[in-house]
């Protein structure tokens, strides 16, 4: 029987994070040396890490560099975009692109049941997996035609 893949089994578990009061300037710098296109912002709570936001360079090149604003004065808070689309643990990776279609993004945060932040999928995560299976059904149609090429030799 088939299995799906899950948001919690197909996302990347280190993240790179911010607060909503770093620095837009220290933020790019962040994304610059951990060479990632966003960071994920998040508050301490009780239970941990809780997502309330994500900003990305888009985020910074459209609300701050194409407005000529000083991102050394700006925060994370500014720039960022609230409440993200979230994926939970348990969410099937058809769900998760499901989502990211509805809303037009390319990256989630993954949590758990309770808002806790557990990692991050993306759309080449998702790409890397269809392409694993694809791969696995093509090896069974190249078997099922060695098969076939077999029994008629």
């Amino acid at each position: 029987m088939y299995q799906r893949l899950t948001a919690g089994e197909i996302c990347t578990r280190i993240v790179t994070i911010a607060f909503r009061g770093t620095r837009l300037a220290e933020a790019a710098r962040l994304m610059r040396e951990q060479e990632v296109g966003c960071l994920l912002v998040v508050e301490e709570a009780d239970p941990g890490r809780v997502v309330v936001g994500v900003l990305t360079d888009r985020d910074i090149v459209t609300s701050v560099v194409a407005k000529d604003l000083d991102a050394r004065v700006m925060t994370v808070a500014e720039a960022m975009t609230a409440d993200p689309a979230v994926a939970r643990e348990q969410d099937s990776a058809l769900d998760v692109l499901e989502t990211m279609r509805r809303k037009g993004v390319r990256r989630m945060p993954v949590t758990t049941p309770e808002g806790v932040l557990v990692g991050i999928v993306t759309l080449d995560d998702l790409f890397e997996v269809l392409a694993e299976e694809m791969q696995a059904l093509a090896g069974v149609v190249a078997s099922g035609r060695r098969r076939v090429h077999t029994a008629t030799a």
